[in-house]
């Protein structure tokens, strides 16, 4: 049987209905693009993505508003709202609903299938949702669940102010907007794990690289403990997003603040490197070294036992550029070496909360870095000290042999000089006898002479030969009293041993050598007259010597201190002129210096050069022998380790000094 052909009216609303079909499908089209490419441009935005969702899904099934909420633990929270006034917004963004099954969105998402209510006015098993129609003015609602691979992550939401239920190709469509809200989700999630992973690969990468720029400051600075701390500190501080980094250190009686860093760190500095710190309950770092395990604040102001004079440093400080301004929670981490707390490493943030355990494990790793640099400096010094105690025994050793060589060199030579004095003696004794008695036998004869009868020009002839001849003679006993002197100074000087070894008063051995220079002298010129002058300092004490051969020294030296103003008062006749000499001590750490100083003639430049020399003097026949500086000179810088200088001018003064050490390398077994 033929179909009839439908009429022209009929016609006309086929065609109606495919070209509205047509427009919507369109439409669909068209916002479905809209949305996928709001997705693919602002993935990483998801709430813009679940507003252009909430929006389309709003205009193409003609709803008065529509919501997305989103599963964020055991809550949904809305996360898109469209077509909705700015109370009602805020209303469901601040009203997170529970995943259970008391409320539909909790029921929708839990079993995973839509739900399409065509009036909640007949709803009477769940009464929150009468409540939200009366803030929101719905009457319809359509719940459509968001589900990725079985597990419901949200739920689409849209609402209108009249009664009915939702068409099957609305439910279809929004069912499409849920699946592109799933794909947004999915992708906003995986970029969140890539930025995630980013950052902690970037993290990673910076903490690697501070530990290795840490590495080559502790391998190059080894002998600079205080660069590698400062390095440390700074690099914890940077990579923590601190406020202020701070490193204590043990010292003897507590532990202080070795390296500060952060805005403001000379201010810091000045505090906290002025503040030593114990162990106790006031601070992470007093926790730290009371416990020797981690410790953390993390907020300042609501910690009963943190110090309250810090916050209140903290609170006054305010907004300003200091590094402890706005600091509000402190993480704390040992420094150990064989169990023992000897720093602590420490960072303060200007957030609230707890420390994230990669920041934890950070410090961590920079305190086994700073051990390992506090081991090595104490290392480095423990060698360089070793090193410098071998050295000087060395050094020690070097110099007592070169002092026993040198006394056992005075030692032969004295045997030699002694021995070769005694042989000499003997026959000048002779010859000074028999001169001194050839001069009487020659007066005797001229007495003889004067009764003879000779002739004028016999008499006048015997008369000078005899004269030529006394004076010849008193020539030889003059010098053969110079040799005798020599002999005699050359016995002195060659006696074994230089008596005890010990420690003595120097300012006393100086007092007494006055005296007895200055008595002797008088005893040999009773109109010789001098000032002596004494200035003595009690620091310069006792010191380990020879004092025998000290003694020697001095007397040798005022001796001749007194040969020189004599002479200059014997030479010049000033007028006014006051002969003096000067006895100076003066007492320091480790030596002492004793200056004996003149106002005679002074020695001119080619007699400084010579005056240490054996046997070298500017004094008269008979009155030196040229031995007693040379002699002095081996006593003080030979014998004793010390250093005779000699500071002069011609016509003015004369001074010798003197430095002899407190302690001597050489004992009483090693005298010559």
């Amino acid at each position: 049987m033929a179909r009839a052909m439908p009429s022209e009216t009929e016609l006309q609303k086929i065609i109606g209905e495919l070209r509205r079909e047509l427009a919507e499908a369109r439409a669909q089209q068209t916002a479905t693009a809209d949305v996928l490419k709001v997705i693919s441009r602002s993935a990483f935005d998801l709430d813009s993505v679940m507003n252009t969702l909430a929006h389309s899904a709003a205009e193409l099934c003609k709803a008065d508003f529509s919501a997305l909420y989103l599963r964020e633990g055991d809550v949904l929270i809305v996360r898109g709202v469209a077509e909705a006034d700015a109370a009602q917004a805020d209303f469901l963004r601040k009203t997170p609903l529970q995943m259970d099954s008391s409320t539909y969105v909790g029921r929708t998402i839990l079993a995973g299938s839509v739900r399409n209510v065509a009036d909640v006015g007949n709803e009477t098993e769940i009464g929150h949702i009468k409540k939200f129609s009366e803030i929101l003015g719905f009457r319809s609602i359509l719940f459509v669940p968001m589900m990725r691979e079985g597990r419901g992550v949200g739920v689409f939401a849209l609402a209108r102010k009249r009664t009915g239920e939702f068409s099957q190709r609305e439910v279809e469509l929004v069912q499409t907007f849920a699946d592109q809200a799933v794909i947004a989700i999915e992708n906003a999630r995986l970029l969140d794990e890539v930025q995630a992973r980013t950052r902690d690969l970037q993290e990673s990468l910076q903490q690697q690289t501070a530990t290795a720029d840490v590495l080559k400051v502790i391998s190059r600075s080894v002998f600079d403990l205080q660069t590698v701390l400062d390095t440390l500190v700074e690099s914890a501080y940077r990579l923590c997003g601190a406020r202020l980094g701070l490193l204590y250190l043990k010292g003897e009686e507590a532990f202080e603040c070795k390296a500060v860093a952060g805005a403001g760190s000379e201010e810091a500095s000045l505090y906290f490197k002025g503040r030593p710190i114990h162990a106790g309950r006031a601070t992470a770092a007093e926790r730290v070294i009371m416990t020797g395990e981690v410790h953390s604040i993390t907020d300042f102001f609501a910690d009963p036992e943190f110090d309250p004079n810090l916050r209140e440093l903290i609170r006054n400080a305010g907004g300003s550029d200091l590094a402890i301004a706005a600091t509000r929670s402190t993480l704390a981490v040992p420094m150990t070496r064989d169990n023992d707390v000897i720093g602590v490493l420490v960072i303060a943030s200007s957030q609230t909360g707890a420390f994230p355990e990669r920041q934890v494990e950070l410090l961590r790793t920079f305190a086994d870095q700073a051990v390992i640099a506090i081991e090595n400096a104490r290392l480095f010094d423990a060698v360089q000290a070793r090193t410098r105690e071998l050295a000087q025994s060395l050094e020690n050793l070097r110099t007592a042999q070169d002092r026993l060589i040198q006394t056992e060199k005075l030692a032969s030579l004295g045997q030699l000089t002694a021995g070769i004095a005694h042989e000499i003696k003997n026959p000048l004794n002779f010859v000074n006898n028999f001169s001194a008695l050839s001069v009487e036998l020659t007066e005797e004869l001229n007495d003889l002479l004067k009764g003879a009868k000779i002739s004028e020009e016999i008499r006048k002839e015997v008369d000078e030969l005899s004269g030529l001849l006394k004076d010849n003679l008193g020539k030889v006993v003059q010098h053969g009293k110079r040799a005798d002197s020599i002999v005699k100074n050359m016995l002195l000087h060659s006696r074994e041993g230089s008596g005890e070894h010990r420690p003595a008063d120097i300012n006393a051995l100086v007092d007494e050598s006055l005296n007895l220079a200055y008595h002797g002298a008088r005893a040999e010129k009773p109109h010789f007259n001098v000032t002596l002058e004494r200035d003595f300092d009690p620091e310069a004490g006792i010191i380990d010597m020879f004092p025998q051969e000290i003694t020697r020294v001095f007397l040798n030296l005022i001796s001749n201190g007194f040969h020189a103003v004599s002479k200059r008062k014997a030479d010049n006749g000033e007028a006014g002129y006051e002969p003096v000499v000067t006895a100076t001590t003066k007492g320091r750490t480790d030596h002492v210096e004793i200056c004996i100083r003149d106002n005679g003639t002074g020695i001119p430049p080619e007699v400084r050069e010579k005056m240490f020399n054996p046997f070298f003097t500017t004094k008269p026949a008979g009155e030196g022998t040229g031995l007693g500086l040379s002699m002095s000179h081996d006593i003080i810088v030979k014998q004793h380790g010390g250093r005779i200088d000699v500071d002069t001018l011609p016509g003015e003064f004369t001074a010798f000094t003197i430095v002899l050490p407190r302690t001597s390398n050489l004992s009483s077994k090693s005298r010559g």
